[in-house]
């Protein structure tokens, strides 16, 4: 933003602060540092800032309400914002800007979208009528473009200018697509909102070969959506097994020989040099020469933080948005971050867990009751296909300072590795049996000392929990 603009969002001094009206056609919002007037409503119609009524202000001794601006309606800012209102739900006004034209739904269950497991409706988490009922405004479609850290404003793609006092980032991340020729021909996707499911879906209908390009989690999930769709489908890996980040290779052979029964098929040591086609993908061409068709191609390759808005509001960024453990920005006290946005302790996370953890203690400190820390998350990983059942977490390569246990049985399809690092599970790889990944999650994460179960350790938590004794007298 030039100067000129950027003085132009500036509210003069003697209009900032206490100042709060009704919400309504004609009425502006409450007014606080730099705030001006905006619309009552969403763009979709949805609720609009809560006022705070006579008996509210009596019973929360005449507090004024804050004014909390939210960009992104994603997983983690909404259960941020819902963990806000279990602990103080007359903090703040409370108003939402989010990218897609939705209510907030469960993104890790694309997947079985995809499938024809389940619907959109099926994994909406907060509706329309959700923000509504909690006087929540939502301009959904209408994603911010700038932020006006000194005014502490935000700017709209349609225009709309809202202020803040407290600011949360939930700007997720955004597909990785690779650099090559033919990229951005029609009929090649990334695979990462309701918005690409629905292209899939209609290439299924229309078209019988489908890539995906990525054998890392969500790339087998999109292979096994639009295989479930009818079509024929390939994935294109550039390693020498699939899941590499989640799986050792005994674990990722049997996953890829499950997959292959299925009918999916695969090109690992691939890498990808062009995409063909004119009007529309027809084909890839490998660095190897080799070529093969595709009417559809699917990037999963990856994701990467999605901090260009906060890059150019000057917040410190290096992977992504930098916090501290509050969930803080460093470059301004009155802006927290949340989700797959945020860099804390050098670490970006992409699962689900973290985000939860990290959204109970923003909120916290949002409510003025900060007392949490976020020191950072172990994660672990299950595979969304129906029939086939993986679980990892932590180091499940080790080193030279780790020990193995390891129990295989090809007949059922089952393999278990657990890595041991000071009588101590630093890392878990399960494939056919995982009931007892839960428990040896915990393990790791209370870091158990386990040498007294060493020896049935891998028979899982039925072996190793001794039987309840008599209740009753002899």
């Amino acid at each position: 933003m030039n100067a000129t603009a950027l003085n132009a969002l500036i509210v003069p001094a003697r209009l900032r602060g206490g100042l709060r009206v009704t919400s309504g056609p004609g009425h502006a919002e409450r007014s606080g540092a730099g705030r001006s007037a905006s619309p009552a409503a969403s763009a979709a119609g949805q609720g609009a800032p809560r006022t705070q009524s006579g008996d509210d202000a009596q019973g929360q001794g005449n507090r004024p309400r804050q004014h909390l601006v939210v960009i992104g309606n994603g997983m983690a800012g909404m259960r941020t914002v819902e963990e806000l209102l279990k602990l103080d739900d007359q903090a703040y006004d409370i108003t939402v800007f989010g990218a897609e034209p939705h209510g907030n739904y469960n993104r890790i269950m694309l997947s079985p979208v995809l499938a024809g497991e389940k619907t959109v409706d099926d994994i909406m988490l907060n509706t329309p009528q959700w923000y509504a009922d909690h006087g929540i405004t939502l301009y959904a479609g209408d994603p911010v473009v700038a932020i006006d850290r000194r005014a502490r404003r935000v700017r709209a793609a349609s225009g709309r200018e809202v202020g803040y006092d407290r600011l949360l980032l939930a700007t997720g991340s955004k597909p990785f697509v690779i650099p090559v020729p033919g990229a951005d021909l029609p009929g090649v996707i990334a695979f990462r909102d309701i918005g690409d499911v629905d292209a899939m879906l209609a290439a299924a209908r229309n078209h019988r070969n489908a890539v995906v390009i990525g054998g890392g989690l969500l790339g087998l999930e999109a292979a096994n959506g639009l295989m479930r769709q009818g079509m024929n489908v390939t994935v294109v890996h550039v390693m020498d097994s699939l899941m590499e980040r989640q799986l050792d290779k005994p674990a990722a052979i049997l996953l890829q020989q499950a997959l292959e029964a299925r009918g999916i098929g695969f090109m690992l040591n691939a890498n990808t040099e062009a995409i063909l086609g004119s009007d529309r993908v027809t084909g890839l061409r490998f660095k190897d020469g080799r070529e093969m068709a595709a009417d559809l191609v699917v990037m999963a390759v990856g994701i990467r933080p999605n901090v260009d808005l906060a890059r150019s509001a000057g917040l410190h960024c290096e992977r992504a948005i930098v916090v501290d453990d509050t969930l803080q920005s460093l470059s301004d006290p009155r802006i927290y971050a949340v989700g797959e946005c945020v860099q804390h302790r050098k670490t970006v996370y992409g699962l689900v867990a973290p985000l939860w953890e990290q959204a109970r203690v923003c909120a916290s400190h949002l409510a003025g009751v900060g007392h949490n820390r976020y020191s950072g998350s172990v994660t672990s990983t299950q595979l969304k296909v129906t029939g086939i059942h993986l679980f990892s977490a932590g180091d499940f390569i080790g080193g030279a300072d780790t020990e193995e246990l390891v129990f295989r049985d090809p007949r059922r399809g089952a393999y278990k590795r657990l890595v041991l690092r000071d009588q101590r599970i630093v890392g878990v790889v399960l494939y056919g049996d995982v009931q007892d990944g839960p428990w040896y999650f915990e393990l790791m994460q209370n870091q158990t000392n386990i040498e007294s179960l060493r020896d049935r350790l891998l028979f899982g938590r039925a072996f190793c929990t001794p039987p309840a004794g008599p209740t009753g007298g002899p």
